[in-house]
């Protein structure tokens, strides 16, 4: 988000596990989220409950900088699908000279475990021979997989906002 004072910021909001709790505070309609169920009992587990400990989570804001100077906030949802998306968002960007809107719009992969990747359908049949070539077990799936993004960045001054078509945000300036 950017300020009318140009003062901006990245934020994720996340309940976590669909409507997280279930619990609403009374009167104000916000829901709580459940983020305590990632801590586990079994003792020596790095994810063990404890005092002053925060839960393992993937709410990871986004934000990009250039000699310096604040470029822009971004942010992708979708629980492990969240650092690859912000990493392909990067890359689309910065190596490939994308647009918010063509960097947020390109199709993703998303790393399984082992070989196994899953690409977006859209992807190029070059790349998926490409995979599979080196061994990676490819399989191609829906949209819904591969998390929903928005940016905003600064360019020479001017904002320039992009929101993916894989969720139903949009970009607004004023």
């Amino acid at each position: 988000m950017y300020s009318r004072c140009r003062v901006n910021g990245s934020f994720i909001q996340s309940n976590y596990d669909t409507f997280g709790s279930g619990i609403l505070v009374p009167e104000t309609g916000i829901s709580l989220h459940n983020r305590g169920s990632a801590f586990t009992l079994e003792k020596g587990h790095p994810n063990q409950i404890a005092a002053n400990k925060r839960p393992f989570h993937t709410i990871i804001p986004g934000f990009l900088t250039k000699d310096n100077q604040p470029i822009g906030p971004f942010g992708v949802m979708g629980a492990p699908m969240q650092p690859q998306g912000h990493l392909q968002m990067v890359v689309n960007l910065t190596d490939y000279q994308m647009n918010p809107q063509t960097a947020l719009d390109a199709p993703r992969w998303r790393f399984l475990e082992g070989n196994s990747v899953l690409l977006e359908r859209g992807a190029s049949p070059e790349i998926i021979a490409g995979l599979r070539e080196r061994g990676h077990d490819v399989k191609l799936a829906p949209e819904t997989m591969f998390g929903k993004g928005q940016m905003i960045l600064k360019n020479n001054g001017v904002l320039i906002a992009g929101s993916e078509p894989r969720a139903d945000g949009l970009a607004l300036g004023y």
